[in-house]
């Protein structure tokens, strides 16, 4: 990574607004709506363990979506539901399912986009990846520019012809807690905390039981990855010096890690533009970290 320039390693992993526009007729796209709603838990006995609830946005989608797109609850049907700890990835078959009920295949070109966080885009983008797709693209600037320009939108119910999806299992791009575990302390590899600093740092009313932060991990949150008027990402230079506070390129292996695992797709993400394949996502997070009270964390201002 010792090219210092304005260009993406991996630009073909985002898609403009205009390119999408110009090409809702391809048959070959899949458009998918990754929307989830995060709301406070409403439930108080488990408001601290779990301080979030996900919620389908379909009925927004059946209002306005990108024409020819379709909706995929990212948090409740691509999650394991035999797992006590939420948004942790889908079983193979499940995800298989899925997808070929959308007709993903070898061949087509999956766009994904978000109307709430951009990190939902990015979920199911590595999703797709970690079983064996690579033809996914994600809408840079997502719903908020394709609105703000202008392009067209529907209402109407999309329908897609199944196809068999082949899943080709990567299981490198996803790490366990023991992964993490034995990952701290090793100067060889980097664990990168997404949230934003006052989660980070443990100044937050919000925490996942314990406030603060895994043990030796760094900070680079993902609302800073994105231009804030435009929801575009940022240029490769800018993420590149954005990293690099973290001194990435001295280590060998990259752990992303969040409350659940969302937020952290969105850094591997823009580590996976710049040319990053080192990287794995913490899946379980802080929703399992920060509620097993074995497992070492840290909060204040001591930071690697």
């Amino acid at each position: 990574m010792s090219e210092i320039n304005d260009t993406y390693k991996n630009p073909e992993y985002l898609v403009e607004t205009d390119w999408l526009e110009q090409n809702l007729n391809n048959e070959r796209l899949r458009i998918i709506d990754c929307s989830v709603n995060v709301v406070q838990n409403p439930n108080k006995e488990q408001a601290t363990n779990i301080p979030f609830a996900y919620r389908s946005n379909v009925a927004n989608f059946n209002q306005a979506h990108i024409p020819g797109a379709g909706y995929i609850d990212v948090a409740n049907e691509l999650s394991d539901s035999s797992s006590d700890i939420p948004l942790i990835m889908p079983p193979e078959q499940l995800f298989i399912e899925v997808m070929s009920r959308f007709g993903i295949a070898k061949e087509t070109h999956v766009i994904l986009y978000s109307t709430t966080d951009q990190n939902w885009a990015t979920r199911l983008w590595w999703l797709l990846r970690s079983f064996g797709f690579t033809n996914a693209s994600v809408l840079n600037g997502g719903w908020s520019k394709w609105l703000s320009e202008d392009r067209p939108t529907s209402n109407r119910a999309c329908s897609y012809q199944p196809k068999e999806f082949i899943a080709q299992r990567n299981a490198d791009l996803f790490i366990d807690k023991h992964g993490v575990l034995s990952a701290i302390g090793n100067d060889k590899i980097r664990i990168i905390n997404a949230l934003p600093s006052a989660m980070y740092f443990g100044t937050s009313n919000i925490a996942f039981c314990r406030k603060g932060r895994i043990t030796d991990s760094v900070n680079i949150p993902f609302n800073l990855l994105q231009e804030p008027d435009s929801g575009l990402y940022l240029s490769a230079k800018k993420l590149r010096d954005l990293f690099d506070t973290v001194a990435i390129n001295e280590a060998e292996h990259l752990i992303t890690y969040c409350g659940g695992g969302i937020a952290a797709s969105n850094d591997a993400f823009a580590l996976a533009l710049l040319g990053y394949e080192n990287v794995a996502i913490y899946d379980g997070s802080l929703l399992e970290w920060g509620n097993d009270g074995s497992l070492p964390m840290e909060s204040g201002n001591n930071t690697k």
